[in-house]
């Protein structure tokens, strides 16, 4: 009986560690839900941009990508991403898929212009610039290097 007490109140403090630790796992971490509005911008490539990747301004983050897709008419890659609230985005702004580092992940970057007008829920963002796949630009110096070899 005595047995029996020690291990329901050892169970009971267990539960109540790992409750505490998952408290603090979702403060400290990204997966709470942002209030934000959103924004939608089209790419020819978005490669290795994902949903739950980073939107950042002046590499601060500023929003999350939250759905991709193809638009089925214009062949292109459809990004939908959140923005902050307090952060507005004027409407010549540049929407670029940018890396953090040789091997690190990609996020969107976004570049504001200078224009007043401001872009609301569900606008898009105009200027957008594709993804450069590592692949084809070491394709392309490669095929520079061997081709000056040739000529000389």
């Amino acid at each position: 009986m005595k047995r029996s007490a020690i291990e329901t109140v050892l169970g009971a403090v267990v539960l109540l560690v790992a409750a505490v630790f998952m408290v603090l796992a979702y403060n400290t971490t990204d997966l709470k839900p942002k209030s934000g509005y959103e924004l939608i911008g089209k790419f020819y490539a978005v490669d290795g941009l994902t949903v739950g990747s980073d939107v950042r301004i002046g590499g601060v983050k500023v929003g999350a990508v939250i759905d991709q897709y193809i638009d089925p008419d214009l062949y292109q890659a459809v990004v939908k991403i959140s923005v902050q609230d307090s952060i507005k985005v004027p409407e010549d702004s540049t929407a670029s898929v940018s890396s953090s580092g040789l091997l690190g992940g990609k996020y969107l970057k976004i570049d504001p212009g200078n224009s007043s007008t401001l872009l609301t829920g569900g606008g898009e963002i105009k200027r957008t610039k594709d993804v450069v796949a590592l692949e084809e630009l070491l394709g392309k110096v490669i095929f520079l290097v061997t081709d000056q070899d040739i000529d000389q």
